[in-house]
């Protein structure tokens, strides 16, 4: 049966390819790039903004600095040796500092993101590079779906790439405080709130994450699903992470959520489109059987990898689908945590571009 997915077939590089291919394609001195970047405590901060300057192209930085109520003294310092680094990296550069909490402790980040990059002027710009190495969720979403939309509109550079510096240990080494306040990622409800989905069958799922436990039990609450089939990744670079998180999660497979082994969802941990494509596959399979019935709603949550975040992000600006997300309050950072990573596994995303035939198949909206 012919798929009409707007990204099946899609251009990706992994691993070593990701760094031929910035050598090659930004070596080209007539294409114009701005990179968009987190600037924090994430060690990772630096590497993809380090690989764009080395490859020649002109660049403009636009560096997010995602700001939080009380950071600890050591992510301050972190964070502000990454800045110093990226200003060097590229001095043609911006630094926008982005509140994620209001006042009150309301989230406003992906709002605030997505005004800082409504003003940004992108005349003349061929490449927008979106690194999410050490962006969070709530900010880079955002981000990623209003340049989708300039691209549709043709109003935005040709070009958009999604990047990542790939490291589950320090993934793990990040410990997150969470906020109590689950909600949806700006611009990612999905239409859960209009009348036509009020009846709706909703299938949870969630990348499943060492020390996520709390966080993922309160999205529970706030989604109240009707199932949910958890996502665990297989194949990983660590091949026992799927165990412990199975043990990590007994009590909410076996009894709070009710999950069927046969319901749990294996995804590449390295290959976002493995997990884009699992999520299209369950949308599909799911419309004939639920259409009588209310229809059927699909709710991520991806609280996991970045990388699988990414195949996440790609099914929900396709379908529509609505992100349930439990903003960080905070960060925790293991001491011992090296301010430049051992070679992290990088992957490369090209979104929207030049490279794809027209017409390309519509965005759900």
């Amino acid at each position: 049966m012919a798929r009409d997915w707007r990204w099946d077939p899609c251009i990706s590089h992994s691993g070593d390819a990701v760094s031929g291919f910035i050598d090659d394609y930004f070596a080209d001195t007539k294409r114009k790039v701005i990179v968009i970047a987190g600037a924090g405590f994430d060690p990772r901060a630096c590497v993809i903004s380090r690989k764009l300057a080395a490859g020649g192209a002109p660049l403009r930085g636009l560096f997010l600095q995602e700001n939080r109520p009380d950071p600890s003294p050591e992510l301050v310092s972190r964070a502000a040796k990454n800045i110093a680094d990226l200003q060097t990296i590229v001095p043609n550069h911006a630094l926008v500092p982005v509140d994620i909490f209001g006042s009150d402790l309301a989230v406003i980040g992906g709002r605030n993101v997505a005004r800082a990059l409504a003003g940004q002027n992108f005349d003349g710009i061929t490449d927008v590079v979106v690194d999410v190495s050490a962006l969070s969720v709530g900010t880079s979403f955002p981000i990623i779906r209003l340049l989708v939309e300039y691209s549709e509109r043709g109003k935005g550079p040709q070009n958009l790439h999604l990047l990542v510096a790939h490291n589950p240990a320090l993934d793990g080494a990040i410990k997150t405080i969470a906020s109590d306040s689950p909600g949806y990622v700006h611009g990612f409800v999905g239409g859960l709130t209009l009348n036509k989905f009020a009846g709706a069958a909703k299938l949870w799922l969630p990348q499943l994450a060492t020390g996520k436990r709390a966080a993922l039990d309160r999205l529970y609450d706030f989604v109240s699903p009707h199932d949910t089939c958890p996502i665990l990744p297989f194949p990983s670079m660590d091949p026992r992470i799927g165990d412990r998180l199975a043990e990590e999660f007994m009590v909410e497979l076996d009894s709070a959520w009710s999950v069927d082994t046969r319901d749990i969802v294996y995804a590449d941990e390295r290959d976002p489109l493995d997990l884009y494509r699992t999520i299209l596959r369950l949308d599909d399979l799911r419309k004939p059987v639920f259409s009588e019935v209310g229809g059927s709603r699909l709710v991520l949550s991806p609280l996991g990898s970045k990388v699988m975040a990414l195949g996440a992000l790609m099914a929900a600006l396709e379908r529509n689908l609505p992100v349930a997300y439990l903003e960080a309050l905070g960060y925790d950072l293991e001491a011992s945590v090296s301010d430049a990573p051992d070679s992290p596994h990088l992957v490369h995303i090209w979104l929207e571009g030049e490279v794809y035939p027209q017409p390309r198949p519509q965005l759900h909206t």
